[in-house]
């Protein structure tokens, strides 16, 4: 799956955010996998990138939700 960016993210709505963390997720745990079974990854940095794109899809999911949450008050 490609990294994505901020903007390419919020453009996307709540469901298909919590589906690109499940399926980044899933990639990651194979690939911790692969380094725990002592294999070598094919690339590194691509963890690190993983990483950073599920905890970036998370942070704008919550600012979503907390803003229907502030809007419908």
């Amino acid at each position: 799956m490609a990294i994505l960016k901020n903007k390419e993210i919020r453009d996307l709505g709540p469901e298909d955010i919590e589906a690109r963390v499940k399926e980044l997720e899933s990639e990651y745990s194979k690939m911790r996998s692969q380094i725990r079974s002592g294999g070598a990854p094919e690339n590194s940095g691509k963890i690190r990138e993983i990483r950073k794109t599920i905890a970036r899809l998370k942070t704008i999911y919550k600012e979503k939700s907390s803003n229907l949450h502030t809007e419908s008050k």
